[in-house]
């Protein structure tokens, strides 16, 4: 029997990220003249990497950015987060007990992100859950991100897992959207960052807590944890 394959987001499904996104973000605006978002609204923009996420944030407050301002705010963004990454970032509740549970099943792990790939590395690492993931594919890892299937597909092949024994953990319709056009069962958080409605998405099974999860990966996946 093959190892069983979890592919993880993230932001929004591993940890809540939000404050230090919208702390950099508001950041940068400011720089640029513009007002603040909201916390509240800014985690309903987040989602498609750092360059989505101030191309959205210019539109949420007046004119949209230029490419050029894009391409000059983005390296700005880069550059203030990676030294604030985890000023306020948490893991959600019940998931270092869940991975250290499938670490123990032998399941093979890994991270698949729209974050660019290094600060995925640092953060990981900040938060003492590296050693789950020997396999980190970022945004800016290929040439494809979610939701291109080749950016699920990349992570299974370094892993050596199997498509037929993979199941890929998020939290917004990128991650859903991307296992679709993976042919590959997702499981959706329903808290974290989602401009759509969770139940709306097309997961195969949701989850309002992690200590959910194991029940959502024994109808999903039977024959690992049924």
């Amino acid at each position: 029997m093959p190892r069983p394959t979890l592919l993880f987001d993230l932001d929004g499904t591993l940890a809540d990220t939000a404050a230090d996104l919208c702390e950099t973000l508001n950041v940068i605006l400011e720089l640029h003249g513009r007002e603040r978002v909201p916390n509240d609204r800014v985690r309903h923009l987040v989602g498609g990497g750092a360059r989505v996420l101030l191309e959205r944030g210019f539109r949420e407050t007046g004119e949209p950015a230029s490419e050029a301002l894009l391409d000059r705010s983005f390296h700005e963004f880069l550059d203030y987060y990676g030294r604030h990454i985890a000023d306020h970032t948490k893991l959600w509740p019940g998931v270092r007990d869940q991975l250290d549970l499938l670490a123990e099943r032998g399941a093979l792990m890994a991270v698949c992100t729209n974050k660019v790939e290094d600060l995925s590395r640092k953060l990981l690492e900040m938060l003492s859950i590296d050693h789950y993931f020997p396999v980190v594919i970022g945004g800016d890892t290929l040439p494809v991100k979610k939701p291109d299937p080749e950016h699920l597909f990349e992570a299974i092949r370094r892993l050596g897992g199997e498509n037929a024994h993979s199941v890929m953990v998020g939290d917004s319709e990128t991650d859903v959207h991307a296992a679709k056009n993976a042919k590959l069962p997702s499981i959706c958080v329903t808290f974290g960052y989602t401009r759509i409605p969770v139940a709306e998405l097309g997961a195969e099974a949701t989850i309002d807590h992690f200590d959910e999860f194991p029940a959502a990966l024994a109808r999903i996946l039977p024959a690992h944890f049924g």
